[in-house]
């Protein structure tokens, strides 16, 4: 497993306004700083217990991505240096991460989590949905939260028209939330979509961000 040879291969892909994101959950520290050597800043967890266990082991300049559905109760873990939580899906969930955010003296960026798949065992929001979070009082009162964009996951299918049609929808989702909600908010940027088998199609419909492992460190752990 070549990690540098991988990483070099997928960033020449990339066009420059598309961040990398290498998701190493289940990998050991020691690929993690196998791929940081080879350049890698931006790492994604989707454990925050394995996240924060991973993090003081590590390089200090390492931007740590939470990809994971997020449980309210595990985001003490990873709220003192957590980068970006892409996997937000409610209120409950978004007034946890400022209250833990606030202890921190910090502000967490976060991104809406849509369900755009056909599979009904993604999580997410639908656009009313999300309407009702960002219309919602006590979300206006949240001052160390920042809504920074979307994220998606597509329907896990080799029928590459369904997975671009779904990119589509979650651009057009992303476009009517900075119309409506995120004009004048220059950091609402952010499409989180694309992993290993279909970034490529993700970052043609717009994706700033793509989740990459198996391309990058080989098949994943189970455990």
């Amino acid at each position: 497993m070549d990690i540098k040879k991988n990483l070099e291969a997928i960033r020449s892909e990339l066009p420059v306004n598309v961040k990398l994101i290498a998701v190493s959950k289940t990998k050991p520290v020691s690929m993690i700083q196998e791929a940081y050597n080879a350049g890698q800043k931006v790492f994604g967890e989707n454990k925050a217990q394995e996240m924060a266990a991973k993090y003081p082991q590590l390089p200090k300049d390492i931007e740590w991505h939470f990809i994971g559905h997020m449980q309210s109760n595990k985001v003490k873990y990873i709220a003192p240096f957590v980068s970006l939580i892409h996997s937000v899906d409610s209120l409950k969930l978004l007034k946890e991460i400022n209250k833990q955010a606030l202890k921190n003296n910090r502000t967490i960026d976060c991104l809406l989590q849509f369900h755009i798949a056909s599979e009904e065992t993604k999580f997410g929001l639908n656009l009313e949905e999300a309407g009702a979070i960002l219309t919602n009082g006590e979300f206006m009162e949240l001052k160390n939260v920042r809504i920074c964009g979307v994220m998606g996951m597509a329907t896990f299918t080799s029928n590459n028209n369904v997975i671009r049609k779904e990119f589509k929808n979650l651009k057009n989702i992303f476009e009517k939330l900075k119309n409506k909600y995120f004009d004048d908010k220059k950091y609402f940027k952010e499409i989180s979509m694309g992993m290993s088998g279909d970034y490529k199609i993700a970052v043609e419909e717009g994706s700033t961000m793509v989740r990459i492992g198996t391309k990058i460190f080989g098949e994943r752990n189970i455990h």
